[in-house]
């Protein structure tokens, strides 16, 4: 049987089905129809239908509430407050299982990516937003309060005189990681000239990661993972701000690249990791 993924994005939604030995089986990517919720479902549903029979998992910019089986914390604002995963058990006649991006990308690489055979992997998104998933011994973690990973919107560790003031975000508060390393903001900051502060600062906020969950792999994904100085820089500088002798953790670009999420989505419905 197949186990198809969906991955839900701003812009495109793009599907892709794996066959029982993790091979693509099926690819399409088709516009996301933006601020409408019901052509989301059709759009989803035909995108399924079109893939052929098997399991359902999908990945979208948010998570759903385990208070109240809603979708928040969304980017795509027009899928907040509905019942993502009931109307689309609905609409597709079979059960559907849903995971924030981040942490589609994070079991991704886990499985048979860039983290494959880690005991621990922290996915992380760097991009549009910053978001991060874990992965720990195959099996995903999601959290108590389906926010396992989310430290996009955490403080940015020990400010400095050029990270002041600190910055406001979306979100209500104010220096969030989010809003000094997203992609948008290194473009703000002045791009290849911002580079080295951009590494300082991401050092600093990989350094807090590594002293709470001591992961043995750090993938990064999104745009700004494919500059190359990233993954020399960074660990060179994070020493400093990790309550070790020496850091074995290793920061790694992904092996799939932006089919990460889709491939993570299918990974959903892994029997070993479910």
């Amino acid at each position: 049987m197949l186990r198809i993924g969906i991955d839900l994005g701003g812009t495109k939604t793009e599907a892709l089905a794996l066959d029982t030995t993790g091979r693509e089986a099926f690819r399409r990517r088709v516009p996301t129809p933006r601020g409408d919720y019901e052509a989301t479902l059709k759009t989803i549903a035909a995108l399924v239908e079109e893939a052929g029979a098997g399991t359902v998992g999908v990945g979208i910019p948010g998570a759903v509430s385990h208070a109240t089986g809603l979708v928040k914390n969304a980017n795509s604002i027009w899928l907040i407050g509905k019942p993502l995963k009931e109307d689309l058990e609905r609409v597709l006649g079979r059960p559907v299982r849903l995971a924030n991006d981040a942490n589609c990308f994070a079991l991704s690489e886990a499985v048979d990516g860039a983290g494959a055979g880690a005991e621990v992997v922290f996915g992380v998104i760097l991009g549009t937003g910053v978001g991060g998933g874990i992965v720990v011994r195959g099996r995903l973690v999601e959290g108590a309060n389906a926010i396992a990973g989310e430290w996009g919107h955490n403080p940015l560790p020990s400010p400095r005189a050029e990270d002041m003031p600190l910055r406001a975000c979306y979100c209500g508060r104010e220096g969030c990681i989010e809003t000094y390393l997203c992609g948008p903001a290194l473009e703000r900051d002045g791009g290849e000239a911002a580079l080295a502060l951009y590494c300082e600062r991401l050092a600093r906020a990989l350094a807090g990661v590594i002293n709470i969950l001591d992961p043995d792999v750090i993938v990064l994904g999104g745009g700004v993972s494919n500059i190359a100085r990233l993954y020399d820089e960074v660990p060179r500088l994070w020493g400093q701000h990790v309550f070790s002798d020496r850091v074995a953790t290793r920061l790694v670009p992904p092996k799939h690249g932006d089919s990460s999420g889709v491939r993570g989505a299918a990974w959903l419905w892994d029997p070993a990791r479910t």
